[in-house]
């Protein structure tokens, strides 16, 4: 048994209200992976909070004081997007917890763990060290980023983003870090209206960002072949020794706050090419956080896709044609990127 999920009920508690990120996106994924027994493939992982001394590992001081103290006082608005409960901070804590949970497994050599998936929530990608937004708290990817860099002296992460929104937060993060390369697909434009293709990075992070920005209606092919022409050159030549991805279901084409047109399969084809890279690169080891998405039954097929990736039960799927706008746009990232990547000569 090498693949395993993090989860747990407390998870429901961060109370939205009526709202696109609500609790019952994640009863439906454990709705769809239970009445499929694909649980029963897989190792359950319980979490526990991150300390508070991890969540300092991105996060200021005052911005954990001031979402602890929203939620102390009986919640409140974060921001104009993004609801805060009573529970929502110690929940925001179970969710970082779960992905440190996560990589702890996957870097123990006792086990024979290779990928595992955390079904947390909230969700994180969008909150930046100084700020939440966009129902994101804390940013769980990056701080499982660092815990893998300062706990284990990973010296080379891949984080690859594929939710339909620029993950800003975890980009400001590492824009000048070059031990963390930062790749994320992503409508453009939309909110929340970063990552262009010239966003690359500063100091020694120049580089290490790459922004594959796509144009509205892309679809599984269009996705492909971004990832098969940017994402494998650059991740092979960079050599991670860990992949993390940050997995949003939102580019699904019944998905309500995007305009995309990826189907719940496409999420399973994405999911080999990381495993491809991980294969090669990093031991096999993958950890995936959810993010967003939020049509429920597409977004809990789309899960279903990713675990029968993970556990090799998928079949063949073929690809179709690739537009011409997305085409045009991967040879304008790869004009770019060639600068710091020797694969695009």
């Amino acid at each position: 048994m090498n693949t395993g999920f993090v989860y747990h009920e407390d998870y429901l508690k961060h109370d939205t209200g009526y709202h696109p990120e609500s609790a019952e996106r994640l009863s439906s994924i454990m709705r769809k992976l239970e009445e499929t027994d694909i649980t029963k493939q897989m190792k359950r992982i319980v979490p526990v909070k991150a300390s508070k001394e991890q969540i300092a590992y991105v996060h200021a001081d005052a911005y954990m004081k001031k979402a602890e103290a929203i939620c102390k006082g009986g919640g409140g608005m974060l921001d104009s997007d993004t609801p805060l409960c009573r529970d929502t901070y110690e929940i925001a804590l179970l969710s970082a917890g779960g992905l440190i949970n996560a990589v702890a497994e996957v870097m123990d050599e006792s086990n024979n763990l290779r990928h595992i998936f955390a079904l947390i929530r909230p969700p994180g990608h969008h909150a930046t060290p100084n700020k939440g937004m966009g129902f994101c708290i804390f940013n769980n990817i990056a701080i499982a980023a660092e815990h893998l860099k300062r706990k284990y002296g990973i010296k080379r992460i891949l984080i690859a983003d594929w939710d339909v929104h620029h993950g800003n937060g975890t980009q400001e993060v590492f824009f000048d870090d070059p031990s963390v390369l930062y790749f994320s697909i992503h409508q453009y434009p939309h909110y929340p209206g970063t990552g262009w293709i010239d966003e690359v990075g500063k100091g020694e992070g120049e580089g290490f960002t790459v922004n594959v920005p796509l144009p509205a209606g892309t679809d599984d092919a269009g996705y492909l072949y971004a990832l098969n022409n940017i994402l494998v050159p650059i991740a092979m030549e960079f050599c991670p020794e860990f992949v993390l991805v940050s997995a949003g279901f939102d580019a699904h084409v019944a998905d309500p706050l995007a305009s995309m047109s990826v189907t719940s399969p496409g999420f399973g084809l994405f999911t080999d090419v990381i495993k491809e890279i991980a294969e090669k690169n990093s031991k096999g080891r993958i950890v995936m956080a959810l993010e967003g998405g939020y049509n429920l039954d597409a977004t809990a097929e789309s899960v279903l896709s990713v675990f029968n990736s993970l556990l090799s039960n998928r079949g063949e799927i073929k690809e179709g044609a690739v537009s011409k706008s997305v085409r045009k746009r991967v040879e304008e990232i790869k004009k770019v990127q060639r600068i710091y990547w020797s694969n695009f000569l």
